[in-house]
């Protein structure tokens, strides 16, 4: 069972999601937060494994209650799954944060509830438009406080670093093994290598690393899928 904290200012759309998430066997709801402060609260008592968090009104900045959400000081760190509107700044700087995804907020019913599945097993889920984001972030010099040293690609394998590469392109691991010819089971492990040598938490920061340190340009990226 996935439990899931629900954080967004509007009442209605709390009792929606509610609804929605409760109505999945595999899904159960174990709090609400009308702001970021007390998803940061709530997340830290109720241990969820996914906060859905509206990018819109979290009652601070964004950036800021995803980094609180996935470095507490408790060691629990949930997955952040962040919900935009189309007129939203892109959710960049919420990405590098830790943020595990990035939904757009008119998403129909049956993509949201994929997504929670998909980040709940720690793999990626983005809007089609987050590639197209990335990629323009890194074109106008685009950066955050605490950018990532660009020695920790110096650590990489040559092997790691094609990985990596993939990754960036929005490949499955599935879809890895079969482009370098090696298991999955494989991948998977050069994954996990791959994050603990850059310092990232899942693979959507892995991806920001990717354009960060320059393995990966925006003339190489594909689309990125969940």
């Amino acid at each position: 069972m996935t439990s899931v904290l629900i954080a967004t200012g509007q009442s209605l759309q709390r009792v929606g999601l509610r609804m929605l998430l409760e109505s999945q066997p595999d899904l159960t709801v174990v709090g609400e937060a009308a702001h970021g402060p007390e998803a940061v609260r709530l997340s830290a008592l109720l241990r969820p494994d996914i906060v859905l968090l509206d990018g819109r009104d979290t009652g601070t900045d964004t950036v800021e209650t995803v980094r609180r959400l996935v470095h507490t000081p408790r060691g629990h760190a949930p997955h952040v799954l962040l919900l935009t509107t189309s007129d939203d700044a892109h959710p960049y700087g919420a990405l590098r944060a830790g943020a595990a995804g990035h939904l757009r907020e008119d998403a129909t019913a049956d993509e949201l509830v994929a997504a929670v599945r998909v980040v709940a097993a720690g793999d990626v889920v983005v809007s089609p438009g987050l590639a197209r984001a990335l990629i323009d972030a890194v074109r106008s010099g685009h950066t955050v406080e605490n950018s990532v040293p660009g020695n920790r690609l110096d650590t990489l394998t040559g092997r790691e670093r094609d990985v990596l590469t993939a990754v960036a392109s929005g490949d499955s691991n599935a879809e890895i093994a079969d482009r370098l010819c090696i298991a999955p089971t494989t991948v998977k492990s050069h994954v996990s290598n791959i994050l603990t040598k850059i310092g990232a938490r899942g693979r959507v920061q892995a991806v920001v690393f990717a354009y960060e340190s320059g393995l990966v340009h925006p003339a190489q990226q594909h689309v990125l899928h969940a």
